[in-house]
């Protein structure tokens, strides 16, 4: 590869063209064998150095589609991950990317589960065993969603979740055992429910 121009978008972020007919941004973060100073015009750079530039540039390609998702909302590493996937980019690239947001603190498991616990409270009344597996099943890591359900925890009370759910149930359901199943299907323990049915809760 011989670079026939750069320009420097920013402190961290440059635009290179090459003889190849390319022209790609590549921030210096992504640069692991070849230094930022030494890409100039007529420089020419071969097997891994060449290799090196051409990753950063997929890298930064990858990191502008994520911040897309990050302008909408808080994303869970799993889930961008998986929606660069999608969109064809390497792993390598994603992880690049990813590692590089991270280091930002742009992407934030821990902000994205606050978020999504506090969105799901909405329209859910859930108890912490179903939260905790839908978490999960967004790649949260369980010390993550532990922490995270701690603090939801303590601003929502969990059994008040549950009466929620129990009333709502019970105007479309009479008998009682349909009534727990759902419950503790909805993640609340089998003796906070039967606290909310015979009323100690109060």
């Amino acid at each position: 590869m011989i670079v026939l121009s750069k320009e420097q978008v920013s402190a961290e972020v440059m635009k290179i063209s090459s003889d190849s007919g390319l022209a790609f941004f590549i921030r210096n973060f992504y640069l692991k064998i070849v230094k930022p100073e030494s890409i100039f015009e007529n420089a020419e750079f071969l097997d891994e150095e060449e290799q090196d530039i051409v990753d950063a540039g997929l890298a930064f390609a990858a990191e502008s589609k994520a911040v897309e998702y990050l302008s909408r909302s808080e994303q869970s590493r799993f889930g961008l991950a998986k929606k660069l996937g999608n969109k064809n980019y390497e792993r390598k690239s994603i992880e690049m990317a990813l590692d590089y947001l991270e280091f930002k603190n742009y992407l934030s498991d821990e902000r994205f589960a606050r978020a999504w616990l506090n969105s799901r409270r909405i329209n859910h009344s859930e108890g912490r065993a179903k939260l905790a597996a839908e978490l999960a099943y967004r790649g949260i890591d369980k010390e993550t969603a532990r922490l995270s359900l701690d603090e939801f925890f303590q601003e929502n009370s969990e059994i008040e979740l549950c009466k929620r759910d129990f009333y709502k149930i019970s105007k479309n359901c009479a008998d009682s055992e349909k009534i727990i199943r759902k419950l503790i299907a909805h993640g609340f323990s089998y003796s906070m429910i039967k606290k909310v049915i015979s009323g100690d809760s109060d």
